[in-house]
């Protein structure tokens, strides 16, 4: 049975493929595969160019015909290397058998015993992975988070100057502005990135358990120590972690989850609030002719983009927090929970660009109802007792919160007019209270 978007059991491979495609040549099983190959190869071009002594009679211009076996990597050939670990039952050896082949073809087979020579197979996969993750956050996360983060700048300015009523616990509070609420997103989704960007992308080189003992053993005259960290960090762009056990110890993967998780988290936070806005009716959402809000209620225009981000990125997040939570404990020197755990690292991605495209949409669709922001500042006029009672404090007025809570705290409406009888009331001098009664709720909005 082949697979389509009806029968995928994962909605990300169903539903939402045409959201998520971009992650393919990163997370899917091929993409794998593929960067498999291309560490075998740079690892074997780096033993040419020590050069080790059965190997210094390669011409280098061959290395370019090695590289084109990444390059040009198809989905036969990883449908090839899943037919050899069918017999193998071991897929990075099925790597390993598959570049000896085409050494055949190159003339290169008096080479083929250096391909993986001395090395485990983690480490291939803790550089594969680390390198495939890096190249999915520069080529597709950090493109789609700035997407997301210069609508929310555009919309913090756009309405920067539109004063809103503040609920804390629900309850109306000092006033707003709109665009500055928004800001707040925006400065904390920046200040989450700064620290993504802080976090390594490290892998593991040195062989069974760390130590490069079967280079050594074979080699004792070459530093392997410095040669893993010149293939790491100079050839693949990764730092290389030293010293380890047989696996990478996944630290700092698990710095980069979390610090994904706290930016979904800060988005979740605010698809819960333009939900809210939208329920309050500060915002009517456009109309897409031929849609349905309800089954049953012909009149609904439904949050449903915010409440589709929330609950992915919610998804994303807990498979982040198991993997940060997970990867960084093993058993030993090596248990296998990291690589079956591993397969899993382009879900949460997966979720979490379904949770930005979302928002996105959501955003997209805001008309902005100004004449109902503006009239709940006019039906609650009570919020400017706060500036009242500051500026009587300031004047050396006895008591003045407890004067304005006998005022503010009843069941009779608050307006602008009762709020103006107090005042008149109160004995200070007319200046003050002429100050006092330019206090309005559309004004009263800090800085």
């Amino acid at each position: 049975m082949s697979l389509n978007p009806l029968n995928a059991i994962s909605p990300i491979d169903g539903r939402y493929s045409s959201k998520v495609d971009s992650l393919s040549p990163y997370f899917s099983e091929a993409a794998l595969i593929k960067y498999r190959v291309l560490v075998e190869i740079e690892y074997f071009i780096a033993l040419c160019e020590i050069p080790l002594p059965q190997l210094n009679d390669i011409n280098t211009s061959v290395f370019d015909e090695l590289r084109l076996i990444f390059k040009n990597f198809s989905e036969d050939d990883a449908a090839t290397i899943k037919d050899i670990e069918k017999v193998t039952n071991h897929d990075v050896k099925a790597v390993e058998y598959f570049i000896k082949n085409q050494f055949d073809k190159l003339g290169l087979s008096e080479y083929k015993e250096f391909i993986h020579f001395g090395l485990t197979s983690q480490d291939i996969n803790n550089t594969a992975i680390p390198l495939s993750i890096k190249d999915a956050m520069n080529d597709v996360y950090v493109p789609e988070y700035f997407t997301v983060l210069d609508k929310l700048t555009a919309l913090s300015k756009e309405w920067k100057d539109v004063p809103m009523l503040a609920r804390t616990h629900g309850q109306p509070a000092s006033p707003t502005r709109l665009g500055k609420e928004i800001e707040v997103f925006v400065v904390r989704l920046k200040e989450q990135f700064n620290l993504l960007n802080d976090v390594p992308s490290a892998a593991k080189f040195g062989g069974a358990t760390g130590n490069f003992n079967a280079h050594h053993v074979a080699y004792p005259e070459i530093d392997w120590k410095v040669f893993g960290r010149q293939l790491v960090q100079e050839k693949l762009g990764l730092q290389h972690s030293f010293p380890t056990t047989q696996i990478e110890h996944y630290d700092h993967m698990a710095a980069l989850f979390d610090t994904l998780k706290r930016i979904n988290t800060i988005l979740i936070d605010l698809d819960r609030d333009f939900w809210t806005y939208v329920s309050m009716d500060y915002f009517k959402q456009k109309i897409k002719k031929g849609e349905v809000g309800s089954s049953a209620m012909p009149h609904k225009v439904n949050p449903i983009d915010f409440e589709n981000s929330e609950g992915n990125l919610g998804i994303a997040n807990a498979i982040f927090e198991h993997l940060a939570a997970k990867l960084p404990i093993s058993r030993l020197q090596r248990d296998l929970t990291d690589s079956t755990v591993l397969r899993n690292v382009g879900v949460p991605f997966g979720h979490t660009l379904i949770g930005f495209k979302s928002t996105l949409k959501g955003l997209g669709k805001l008309l902005l109802n100004e004449k109902k922001i503006a009239s709940d500042l006019e039906q609650n006029w009570a919020v400017v007792a706060e500036a009242i009672q500051t500026i009587l404090r300031r004047e050396g007025y006895p008591n003045p919160y407890e004067a304005l809570k006998v005022l503010t705290r009843t069941n009779e409406a608050i307006t602008q007019t009762s709020i103006s009888n107090f005042i008149d009331t109160l004995d200070v001098d007319d200046k003050i209270k002429q100050e006092l009664k330019v206090i309005t709720p559309s004004n009263y909005t800090g800085i």
